[in-house]
Parts: C-alpha cells; sequence; structure tokens
C-alpha cells in the first residue's frame, strides 16, 4: 500500500466511529468515509504534521455537512427516528466509556444537541482531541469550543441516563425481560418496567410501527405480550450493551435496546426499519 493508503486503513475503524457517532447511521458514516478517503488520497502527506488528527478533522467536516442534511430527512421521517444498531465486538463493551457513548440511549441524548455541540462534544469527550484540535474541525476558536464543551456537557448531563449502569445490571434486566414476555407473565414485566416507561419503534414508514411513543408500563406490557405470541427473543451485544433480537420465522426482524434508571426499564428502542438492520449481520469494529 502506498503512505496514503497505509494511514487511511489504520485509522479507519477510528475515523467510522467518529462519523458514527455524530450521526446515529453506519450507511451515512460509511459514506463520509468514503469521501473522506477522496480528500486525503489528494492531500501532500509531507505537509501533515499528524495524520491521525488530520483525518479526524476531514470526517468531522464531511460528517457535520451530511448531519445537517440528516436534520432535514428527519424531519420527513414516518415515525421516531431512531440511531442505527451495530453489532458489537465484546472488546467495545469492555472499553466502558467508548461502550456508553455508542449506547442507543447516549446517541439520542446527542440528537438534542445542535450538530456544532455534537461534534465538540463527541472529539473532546470521548476522543479526547485538544480544543485547537477541534477548533480546526469545526471553524470555531478554541475559546468558542471550550464554550461549546461546557454548554454540551450540561445538555447532557440533564438527559444522560441517572447513574452509571454497568453491562452485567442491564444484562440482569434484559433476561428477566425475556423471562417475563415469553412467559406471558404480565406482573414480572411490570415489576420490571418503570410506570412511565417510553417505547420507541422505528419502521420508517417501511414496516409497521407505533407512529408515536407507547407511554406507561400497561400500554408497553400490552404491546410486547403481542409481539412475543408471533416473535422469539435471543440475547446479543449491540452498541456495546446486551440488547434482545427479535426473530420472525428465523429473520431478524427487529432489534430492541434498553435504557435503565434507578433498577428500571424506563426506555425501549425497537429498531425494525429493515434499511436500518443490514449491520446486524456482523459485528463492527469500533474504535477510539
Amino acid at each position: 500500500m502506498d503512505s496514503a493508503t497505509e494511514a487511511f486503513v489504520a485509522h479507519r475503524n477510528l475515523l467510522f466511529t467518529v462519523a458514527y457517532e455524530m450521526l446515529g447511521s453506519a450507511a451515512d458514516a460509511e459514506d463520509v468515509l468514503q469521501e473522506t478517503w477522496l480528500r486525503w488520497a489528494n492531500v501532500d502527506l509531507d505537509t501533515v504534521l499528524d495524520q491521525r488528527a488530520y483525518l479526524v478533522r476531514i470526517t468531522t467536516r464531511q460528517a457535520l455537512g451530511r448531519l445537517r442534511t440528516l436534520g432535514r430527512r428527519k424531519e420527513s421521517y414516518v415515525g421516531p427516528w431512531l440511531p442505527e444498531p451495530l453489532l458489537t465486538a465484546p472488546d467495545v463493551a469492555e472499553d466502558v466509556e467508548l461502550a456508553d457513548s455508542v449506547s442507543m440511549a447516549m446517541l439520542l441524548v446527542l440528537e438534542t444537541l445542535t450538530p456544532t455541540e455534537r461534534a465538540v462534544f463527541v472529539l473532546r469527550e470521548v476522543f479526547d482531541l485538544e480544543y485547537d484540535e477541534i477548533a480546526e474541525a469545526v471553524d470555531k476558536s478554541p475559546a468558542a469550543v471550550r464554550q461549546i464543551v461546557h454548554r454540551a456537557r450540561a445538555h447532557v448531563a440533564a438527559r444522560r441516563p441517572r447513574g452509571a449502569v454497568s453491562p452485567a445490571e442491564i444484562r440482569d434486566a434484559l433476561e428477566a425481560f425475556q423471562r417475563a414476555v415469553e412467559t406471558g407473565d404480565l406482573q414480572r414485566l411490570l415489576d420490571i418496567l418503570a410506570p412511565d416507561v417510553v417505547l420507541l419503534a422505528d419502521g420508517g414508514g417501511v414496516v409497521q410501527a407505533a407512529l408515536a411513543p407507547v407511554v406507561g408500563a400497561g400500554r408497553v406490557a400490552d404491546l410486547l405480550g403481542r409481539i412475543a405470541a408471533v416473535a422469539s427473543l435471543r440475547p446479543a451485544q449491540v452498541n456495546g450493551y446486551p440488547a434482545l433480537i427479535v426473530q420472525l420465522n428465523g429473520e431478524i426482524d427487529a432489534v430492541m435496546a434498553v435504557r435503565i434508571d434507578d433498577g428500571l426499564i424506563t426506555g425501549l428502542y425497537a429498531v425494525r426499519n429493515p434499511e436500518k438492520l443490514s449491520h446486524m449481520e456482523r459485528e463492527t469494529a469500533l474504535r477510539r
């Protein structure tokens, strides 16, 4: 390989992770990587002091442009929009900060930031880039970046799950949840769900799914009971945390991730849009 290709391949998983955390879409992240490569291939490497930082800068700029386009696309999206789930390797879960940053719950929190806030937060809090490096990537001054980081941290802190939840806790909750759904034990299911639990289902207008959030333990339990009557559940590692794959006739029908607060399931995220399930066939490598 030539030097440009070698550098790009060496940092590819990192660049994909940056783009995915900014976009919540693996398909769009892959497109950003293609755009990054086209620009990187035309760079005079003799002028590049830090190849990693330079590549991250190109990726961030491309992702920011795509993020604004994606925002317009979401405005016309049918029903709730959820991030694209990824089947992840065990080493992602071992990096606690990385796993937390790509969890479905956190990606939904990041959706509430502006594009620039999201880029700055991801680059600083997840990838630990220096303020001057981030400033170059988002075309802001280092002082402005510091202010944006402060504002984004406060915004995220107010919306992220309350208290740290370990993968073991999520696994235990999912196992109890799975048993309750499969056995039709309504009381056990209600004991696991928070009274104000919210279920979001993303069908994208392609397959049937609730077009509005389903709120309340009783309504959510009723819906899950109807799903269990025709489908099967199996555990998987999704976005760095335990989740459930819903199978219908042996095929993946949906991916279900959870948010847990104070020991109860407060959020259920069911992705059914088949266009978003392609990365569930093989593990995706994520890196910081």
